[in-house]
């Protein structure tokens, strides 16, 4: 099975292998910290698929999230005092 899924630092050393399976292979995945953090497709494929949907609509829909959280943190930001008191 092809891989499609790489750590930050393998990715950055052999990103010309990533790039090139993008193009041959389909959308590659990116982690950091053992995270989903990027995805590298082909420029036509993205160009296909963004040009009827907006680009967010097109990463939110695409099969490579699946399992992604794309909600919003809701929490309340932290006081901070700008005074010093």
């Amino acid at each position: 099975m092809p891989k499609s899924t790489w750590q930050l630092q393998e990715a950055k050393a052999r990103f010309s292998e990533v790039v090139t399976r993008a193009l041959r292979e389909g959308p590659q995945t990116v982690t950091r910290r053992g995270r989903d953090a990027v995805v590298i497709v082909a420029a036509d494929s993205f160009r296909r698929s963004s040009s009827t949907r907006r680009p967010r609509d097109f990463f939110r829909q695409g099969p490579f999230l699946d399992g992604v959280d794309l909600g919003r943190d809701r929490s309340p930001a932290r006081r901070v005092d700008l005074c010093g008191s």
